[in-house]
C-alpha cells in the first residue's frame, strides 16, 4: 500500500529550555499518533527508561505506548533511511518523526538533509523547526552563544519557557529582542511543555505557501521594513538603529526596554517590500548570486513576489544555499500586488541586499 510522506519536525533549543519536557509530553499524550523520536545525542536528561521497552544495544527502541525512539550513532541520513525502510516493511509503525537536536547544534545541516538527499526527500516532508528559549537564561545564552542565536534565526515557531521565573517586562524584553532576529516566527510562552499539540505538529513551516507570516509590528513603515519605491523614506536606511525603535504603546511616551540597546545581535532580519513588480530575470540572477556568496550566513529566507509578466504570486524560500521557488495562486481581483521578502542571517549585508533588490524592480 502506498504511504504518504512522513512529516518531520526539528526540535531545537538551549540546554535547560524544556525540550525533553515537551518531548515526554508529545510521547505520553494520548493523541493517537505514533511518533518516532530521533535524539541527535543522548544528553544528561534523556527520555525516561520507564517508558522505553528495550534491549538498549539496539539502536531503535520501541516504547510502551508504541512510539519509537532512536539515538543517532551514525549520521541522521542513515537513521532516517533505516526508519523509513522498517516502516515500509511493516516492522515499525509510526506516523511522524521528531528530531531533537542537542543544545548546541546548528539546525541548518539537519534541515538540509531533507532537501539534499533524494532518498530522504522522497520519503519525508520537513514540517518545521521549533526553537525553545529559556526566559530566565535566554538573554545570557543569546549574548554568549552564536549557536543559540542561529537556532532563533532558523525557527518557524519559538516557544519561550520558564516565563514564571521572570517578570513580565523581562519576558517582553526578550521577546522583543528575538523578534528583531526572526520576525517570521510566531512566539508563544509555554509552561513546562504545556502547549497544544496542533501548535507543535503540522505547522507546514517549509511549505511554499503564499502566506508570509511576519509579525505585523514589523511591517509598520517606520520600522525595519524597507519599501523599494526607488526613494528613501522614513528612516528606511537607518537600519542599524532599528533596535532603538519601540513598537509598544506607552502612556508616558517612554520606551521601557532597559536592556535593549546593549544587544546588537549578529543574527538579524531584513524585511523588504515593493509595490513595483520585479523583473524576473534580474531578480533570479541577483538572488542566485546572493545565495552563492552569502549562503552559509543566510539562515532562512522567504518571499511572496509580484513578478512582471505573470498574474500569479511567486513564492520562494530557502535555507543556506538551498533555494526553491514555485508559482502560487493568482492575485485576487482587487488585491494589492506587492512583494514581501524576509531574510534572516548572520551579519547580513543590508545595503547590498536593499540596493540589489531595488535594482531588480521593473
Amino acid at each position: 500500500m502506498a504511504q504518504g510522506l512522513i512529516p518531520a519536525t526539528i526540535l531545537t533549543g538551549f540546554l535547560g529550555s524544556g525540550k525533553t519536557t515537551l518531548l515526554k509530553r508529545l510521547l505520553s499524550e494520548a493523541h493517537g499518533q505514533k511518533i518516532a523520536v530521533i535524539e541527535n545525542e543522548f544528553g544528561e536528561e534523556n527520555i525516561d527508561n520507564d517508558i522505553l521497552v528495550a534491549d538498549t544495544s539496539e539502536q531503535i527502541i520501541q516504547m510502551s505506548n508504541g512510539c519509537v525512539c532512536c539515538t543517532i550513532r551514525e549520521d541522521l541520513r542513515t537513521t532516517l533511511s533505516e526508519l523509513a525502510d522498517k516502516r515500509r516493511k511493516g516492522e515499525l509503525q509510526f506516523d511522524r518523526v521528531v528530531i531533537e537536536t542537542t543544545g548546541l547544534a546548528d539546525p541548518g545541516p539537519v534541515a538540509q538533509t531533507f532537501f539534499m538527499d533524494d532518498e530522504i526527500a522522497e520519503g519525508y516532508l520537513l514540517d518545521s523547526i521549533l526553537t525553545l528559549v529559556d526566559a530566565k537564561h535566554g538573554h545570557h545564552q543569546l549574548d554568549t552563544r552564536q549557536e543559540a542565536r542561529r537556532q532563533v534565526g532558523f525557527a518557524d515557531r519559538i516557544f519561550m519557557s520558564k516565563t514564571d521565573l521572570v517578570t513580565v517586562d523581562e519576558a517582553d524584553d526578550l521577546a522583543h529582542r528575538i523578534k528583531h532576529m526572526n520576525p517570521r516566527a510566531p512566539q508563544q510562552r509555554v509552561h513546562f511543555g504545556d502547549v497544544p499539540l496542533d501548535q507543535v505538529l503540522d505547522l507546514k513551516g517549509f511549505n511554499l505557501n503564499a502566506k508570509l507570516e511576519i509579525d505585523p509590528d514589523f511591517l509598520e513603515p517606520d520600522d525595519h521594513a524597507h519599501h523599494g519605491h526607488g526613494h528613501r523614506h522614513g528612516h528606511g536606511h537607518g537600519h542599524e538603529h532599528s533596535h532603538d525603535h519601540c513598537d509598544h504603546d506607552h502612556a508616558d511616551g517612554q520606551c521601557h526596554h532597559p536592556h535593549h540597546h546593549a544587544h546588537d545581535d549578529d543574527v538579524k532580519s531584513l524585511v523588504f517590500r515593493a509595490d513595483r513588480p520585479f523583473n524576473p530575470a534580474k531578480l533570479e540572477d541577483f538572488l542566485g548570486s546572493i545565495v552563492q556568496v552569502y549562503g552559509p550566513k543566510l539562515l532562512r529566507y522567504k518571499g511572496v513576489l509580484h513578478l512582471k509578466g505573470t498574474d500569479r504570486k511567486v513564492i520562494f524560500q530557502g535555507v543556506h544555499q538551498l533555494m526553491g521557488s514555485d508559482l502560487g495562486p493568482k492575485w485576487a481581483t482587487g488585491e494589492h500586488k506587492t512583494s514581501k521578502m524576509v531574510f534572516i542571517g548572520i551579519d547580513l549585508p543590508r545595503d547590498i541586499l536593499i540596493q540589489g533588490l531595488e535594482g531588480c524592480l521593473a
